[in-house]
């Protein structure tokens, strides 16, 4: 009888046994999703990420092509000033010119 005893304890405890690795297991189940959507969601923000680099990088690009064309068109403003400030010295000294006289065209 002892032995008829002990089978069903041991039947119950390995059901438990069993029910206890079901749970553990479908735990990791669930934590391995998780990661895999965590990884997915990193991914597409890594994406994301370079795409704005390159956006920012063609407006850098831009704006350093910009800067260089406003460089040559001051250069090319300080000629001009020179240029008047050059004929206006060269007039005679007399009445006071006027600002069609000091910008007539060269």
């Amino acid at each position: 009888m002892a032995s008829s005893e002990t089978q069903p304890r041991f039947g119950q405890s390995v059901k438990g046994l069993l029910s206890d690795k079901v749970t553990s297991c479908s735990g990791d189940v669930i934590a391995l999703t998780r990661q895999v959507l965590k990884g997915s969601r990193s991914q597409e923000l890594l994406s994301q990420a370079a795409r704005n680099m390159v956006i920012q990088e063609d407006a850098i690009l831009h704006s350093e092509d910009s800067l260089r064309k406003m460089s040559i068109i001051t250069t090319h403003l300080q000629y001009q000033q020179e240029a008047i400030q050059k004929k206006t010295l060269q007039k005679p000294a007399g009445p006071a010119q006027t600002l069609d006289e000091i910008t007539e065209p060269f």
